[in-house]
C-alpha cells in the first residue's frame, strides 16, 4: 500500500463529505447530511474490518475478500505477506525434514536438551543406544533417563573438553562415548557413539603388550645375567670381545627398562586399583632431590626444592614414579651447571607440583604429543639419554588415576616447565571424601 492509495482514499472521503454538505445545505439539513454520511462511511469501515477478521479466521481460505480502495490494497498486501510466509515455512519444513532424515540415518545417537537438561528431541540411534521411549521421555531430564552417577556429574559440570565414556544402560556389552556441545541459552547438543569395537581393540592391544612383555622379561633377564658374567671375567676372554659384550649388555638393560615401563603402563591402563592413603609429598620430594643430585654427578647442576608441608591422598609408589620421571628428565636434558627448581604448593584450586629447568627446551610443535607412547621430541637423543619414550605416558596415566593433569610449557634453548595439577579433594584432610 503506497502513498497514492492513501491520497485516493482521502480524496474520496473529502468528496463524499463535500457532496453531503452541499445536499444538506440545499434542503436545510447540513449537519444531519454530514452526520449520516460519516455514519455510512464508519459502517462501511466496520464491515471491511469484519470481512478481514472472518478471512483471517478461515484457515482453509487463502483468497482475499473482494473490496476496493484502501481496503482492497490492505487485503492484497496481507495476502502477499501470507504467501511469502507460507513459502518460507515450506522451505524451513523441507530443511528440517532433511535434517531429521539425515540424523535418523546416522549410526551415532544425536540428542538435544534445553538449559535445564530436559530432552527435547533425539534420533532413532539414540533410542536404541540409550533405551529411550519417544512418547514418554520427551521433556524428561536426561540425568533421570541415563542413570549413571558419573554421567550426572559430567553433565552438570558443563566442562566438555573431554568426552565421557560409559557402558550402555540397555546393552551392557556396548560401550558408549558422549560428546556434548553447549549452544544458545546453555542448551546442549549430545552425540552418543558406540565405541565397543574400539574398546575391544584397545583391550586386545593391552593384553598383547602385557603378555609379550611378560614373555620377554625372563629370557632377557637370563641373557643379561650371562652377559654380566662374561663381563666379570672379560680378562680371560679375547680382547676384541670386550666392546661387543659391553654393548650387548647395555642394549639388554635398555630392553629390560622398556619391558618394565610397558608392564607399568599395562598395569595402569588395566585400572588395577590400590588403596589410597596419605602421602608425605614434602619428604618424597626431598628424597627425589637427593637422588637427582646423585644423578647429576659431574654436571654439578643446581637443584632447588621449595615444598609446603601439605600431604596428599594417593598411591605413594605411583606418585613417586611420576614425580621422579619428571625430575630425572629435567636432569638429563639440562646442561652442566644448569638450574632445576622443584616447587610443591597448594591454593584454592588444588595441589600443584612444578619442575622448571633452563635446559635445552622443547620445540612447540612437539608439546601436544609428549605423552604419547614412544614419542620423542628429538630421536637423536635416544642413545644419549637411554630413555624408552614411555616415561611421560606413564606420568599421564598416573596423574589421571589421581584426578590430575599435566601442563607443559617450553621453548627451544629457554628451558621447560612441567606442572602437575591435582584437585583440592586430594588434600589430606579430604581423605574421608575419597574413602
Amino acid at each position: 500500500m503506497n502513498y497514492q492509495d492513501w491520497r485516493s482514499a482521502f480524496n474520496r472521503l473529502a468528496l463524499s463529505l463535500g457532496l453531503a454538505g452541499v445536499v444538506g445545505w440545499s434542503i436545510g439539513y447540513t449537519g444531519w447530511a454530514v452526520a449520516l454520511t460519516l455514519g455510512a462511511i464508519l459502517g462501511w469501515q466496520w464491515f471491511q474490518l469484519y470481512k478481514m477478521q472472518q478471512w483471517l479466521l478461515r484457515q482453509k481460505s487463502t483468497e482475499p475478500p473482494e473490496s476496493s480502495g484502501i481496503w482492497g490494497a490492505v487485503f492484497d498486501d496481507i495476502y502477499h505477506l501470507q504467501r511469502r510466509q507460507q513459502k518460507s515455512q515450506d522451505r524451513l519444513k523441507a530443511v528440517l525434514t532433511r535434517i531429521q532424515d539425515g540424523t535418523a540415518a546416522l549410526k551415532d545417537g544425536v540428542l538435544m536438551a534445553n538449559g535445564q537438561g530436559n530432552l527435547e528431541w533425539w534420533n532413532h540411534a539414540a533410542t536404541q543406544l540409550l533405551g529411550l521411549k519417544e512418547t514418554q521421555d520427551v521433556g524428561q531430564p536426561i540425568t533421570n533417563l541415563v542413570r549413571e552417577p558419573e554421567f550426572k556429574r559430567y553433565f552438570e559440570m558443563a566442562n566438555y573438553d573431554e568426552p565421557f565414556e560409559m557402558a550402555s544402560p540397555t546393552q551392557h556389552e556396548t560401550y558408549l562415548q558422549f560428546h556434548i556441545t553447549l549452544f544458545s541459552q546453555q542448551d546442549r547438543l549430545i552425540i552418543c557413539r558406540d565405541i565397543s569395537r574400539m574398546k575391544q581393540l584397545e583391550a586386545m592391544r593391552q593384553d598383547f603388550v602385557a603378555n609379550a612383555s611378560h614373555e620377554l622379561s625372563t629370557p632377557l633377564t637370563v641373557i643379561s645375567g650371562y652377559l654380566e658374567t662374561f663381563l666379570d671375567h672379560k680378562e680371560s676372554l679375547p680382547s676384541r670381545w670386550g666392546r661387543a659384550l659391553k654393548q650387548m649388555h647395555q642394549q639388554s638393560l635398555r630392553m629390560q627398562n622398556l619391558i618394565h615401563d610397558l608392564l607399568t603402563l599395562s598395569r595402569l591402563e588395566n585400572g588395577q586399583v590400590k588403596d589410597h592413603a596419605k602421602v608425605n609429598i614434602k619428604s618424597m620430594l626431598s628424597n627425589l632431590q637427593q637422588d637427582a643430585i646423585a644423578l647429576s654427578g659431574q654436571k654439578k647442576q643446581i637443584i632447588e626444592l621449595e615444598a609446603e608441608a601439605v600431604d596428599m591422598i594417593g598411591i605413594d609408589s605411583e606418585l613417586s614414579s611420576a614425580f621422579s620421571n619428571l625430575i630425572f628428565n629435567a636432569v638429563k636434558y639440562t646442561q652442566a651447571q644448569g638450574t632445576i627448581r622443584i616447587h610443591w604448593w597448594s591454593n584454592e584450586s588444588g595441589l600443584h607440583l612444578s619442575i622448571k629447568d633452563n635446559g635445552i627446551g622443547i620445540d612447540s610443535p612437539h608439546i601436544p604429543r609428549l605423552t604419547e607412547r614412544f614419542y620423542r621430541a628429538d630421536p637423536s637423543r635416544h642413545s644419549e639419554t637411554g630413555g624408552t619414550g614411555l616415561g611421560l605416558a606413564i606420568v599421564k596415566h598416573i596423574l589421571l588415576r589421581h584426578d590430575g593433569h599435566l601442563e607443559v610449557h617450553s621453548s627451544l634453548g629457554k628451558g621447560s616447565s612441567f606442572t602437575c595439577h591435582f584437585p583440592s579433594t586430594r588434600k589430606a584432610q579430604a581423605e574421608r571424601l575419597l574413602a
